[in-house]
């Protein structure tokens, strides 16, 4: 800040700086460095060079103090000078048992929270029986077909003292929440002292194609609704959703969208259990987000910066929140996916590296880093190491951590920031107004019109283009590239087949020697309160204990809610 005379100052300073210095040394490939420029970001405006002149802000207001309102440099008043970051490597492949390993070597290597993906046929809703799994059992994440699976997999862990995520998405979300909180009353553990992430975030997936069978939006809302209702009122240190902005930007989206869709999705849970009657502050504190850091290094920051303070003033001006906790953005990170290519694919450690370093700038709460073979395999054991290194080097060498938000006041940061924020408000104030006023109608419809999804693939295609053009840059792949017989080998991740034959061999064992009246009971029962208004989470942990599988629920819901068959984009 600065008083008039000196911003007078200023300004003849710089133009003549422009004049006499800066105009006469404009660069060859000034057209080529403006498409890259444009390519990278998500088009929001950005200057050659700031100065204070370039930067209008209150301070108080729109930046503030670390753990304060409106959070914008952090939602601890001591950030990483009180505690780092929870080092969240996902795991999940072959069987709950080699997934329960890798968890265990993981926690050896100093890893401080754990993550479980399960594979495609369990986040799809079908058992590893079942003719649609095959060949996919165990491939890209661990077959939970039932609470003996979750057993199996947290198998030597103390469900009381852990903390993990458990990466479940649509269609078997509260199945899999049923199992982990069904396997803590039969060892004996209240509900209350769990802690952990259910991921939960069905829109996402409403646009997200990774998924076979979503139940339609209204439906999965219920299911959302249901569980941000049953944990706030028995398991209240469980975060019941982790918006997803990840899903998003892995189809395509740009910073913009991916803040500006999440944003609206996490508003459309909270309108949704206010119209169920939730006290806004009963449930909240308890909402997490789910983003992806990306390449462009300072406009990722502003996000992850204008991101905490968007949700704190949606929390307070439009919610009506009171507690502190319930405007405090706690978000998870998982390194850009998308943007790691199959070519040289060593270089992805320097990628995500700099993704690593972006989401401790921007004051990430817990971390997984992609590892560099992705592209190519599940990580292997030495793949993984080498990301979660990639964390504590940065944690503990880097000095990074050793001053709270060290990037604001940066004009280009704050600048980036503020610009972020509008842009992404603008989206969801569009969205609102497809809804004639309410997000919750507007997200409705733009999911179902196709509206949403449309909006990210023209961005994502236009990425494509560039990289095609050569006007966005990826080193190894369109510039400065190797021949193809000269790729480095690459030790690749290979999970071995017979795991899946253990796999469905003991579940088609299993379902001969339960009680199959008890599950045919439990069933009908689910059945019923699907079909009423009654909270489902009840009847589901106690469905899950008969031992009825996630695919004999899931079909049992599917004749209920039936699914969602997504607009195809052309």
């Amino acid at each position: 800040m600065q008083n008039k005379e000196e911003t007078e100052k200023i300004l003849v300073e710089r133009d003549r700086w422009f004049q006499e210095k800066f105009s006469k040394r404009k660069a060859p490939d000034e057209e080529a460095r403006l498409a890259s420029r444009s390519a990278l970001s998500a088009g929001v405006g950005r200057k050659d060079f700031y100065t204070p002149l370039d930067l209008s802000i209150d301070y108080l207001k729109d930046i503030g103090f670390p753990g304060q309102y409106p959070f914008t440099r952090g939602v601890h008043p001591s950030m990483y000078l009180g505690r780092l970051w929870t080092m969240r490597q996902v795991t999940g492949y072959g069987t709950p048992e080699e997934t329960n390993k890798r968890f265990k070597y993981q926690v050896s290597q100093g890893q401080t929270g754990l993550a479980v993906v399960p594979d495609t046929p369990t986040r799809d809703g079908y058992d590893s029986d079942h003719p649609m799994a095959k060949g996919e059992v165990g491939r890209l994440g661990v077959p939970l077909d039932t609470i003996d699976d979750m057993e199996r997999l947290f198998e030597g862990l103390p469900l009381d003292q852990i903390n993990p995520a458990l990466i479940e998405s649509v269609t078997g979300t509260m199945v899999i929440l049923a199992m982990y909180f069904a396997l803590a009353e039969n060892k004996g553990i209240p509900l209350e002292k769990l802690r952990g992430t259910i991921q939960n975030s069905c829109l996402a997936n409403s646009i997200y194609c990774g998924e076979l069978n979503i139940f339609p939006p209204e439906h999965a809302l219920r299911i959302a609704t249901d569980i941000f209702e049953y944990c706030s009122k028995y398991v209240p240190k469980w975060n019941t959703v982790n918006v997803g902005g990840y899903q998003i930007t892995e189809q395509g989206a740009n910073t913009v969208q991916e803040l500006g869709i999440s944003m609206a999705f996490g508003l459309t849970y909270l309108e949704s259990a206010l119209k169920r009657g939730l006290a806004i502050d009963s449930f909240a504190p308890r909402i997490a987000f789910y983003f992806t850091s990306g390449n462009n290094f300072f406009e990722e920051i502003a996000k992850f910066r204008a991101a905490r303070r968007m949700w704190a003033r949606f929390m307070k001006e439009r919610m009506g929140a009171k507690d502190e906790r319930s405007m405090m953005l706690r978000y998870h990170i998982q390194t850009s996916a998308a943007s790691l290519p199959a070519q040289e694919a060593q270089n992805n450690i320097i990628r995500c590296t700099l993704h690593a370093i972006t989401a401790a700038l921007g004051g990430v709460q817990s971390l997984h880093v992609n590892s560099f073979d992705e592209a190519l395999a599940l990580p292997t054991e030495e793949s993984l190491r080498i990301s979660l290194r990639t964390q504590q080097i940065i944690a503990h060498e880097s000095g990074i951590c050793d001053t709270i938000d060290p990037l604001g006041g940066s004009y280009l940061v704050e600048d980036l920031t503020n610009k972020i924020e509008k842009e992404a408000t603008d989206l969801i104030n569009k969205i609102e107004d497809m809804g004639g006023g309410s997000i919750l109608n507007g997200v409705i419809i733009g999911i179902k019109s196709g509206f949403l999804a449309r909006e990210v693939m023209e961005t994502d295609q236009a990425k494509l283009k560039a990289i095609e053009a050569g006007e966005k840059v990826v080193i190894g792949q369109n510039k400065f590239r190797i021949p193809d017989e000269e790729e480095p080998n690459v030790t690749l991740m290979k999970v071995d087949p017979e795991l899946e034959n253990i796999q469905i061999t003991r579940l088609i064992e299993m379902k001969k020697e339960r009680d199959n009246t008890r599950v045919k009971k439990q069933l009908d029962k689910l059945r019923e309160v699907a079909k009423s208004d009654e909270n489902m989470m009840p009847t589901m942990i106690e469905t899950v204990k008969s031992h009825a599988s996630l695919g004999e629920i899931v079909q049992t819901l599917k004749e209920v809610f039936g699914f969602f068959d997504r607009v195809q984009i052309i």
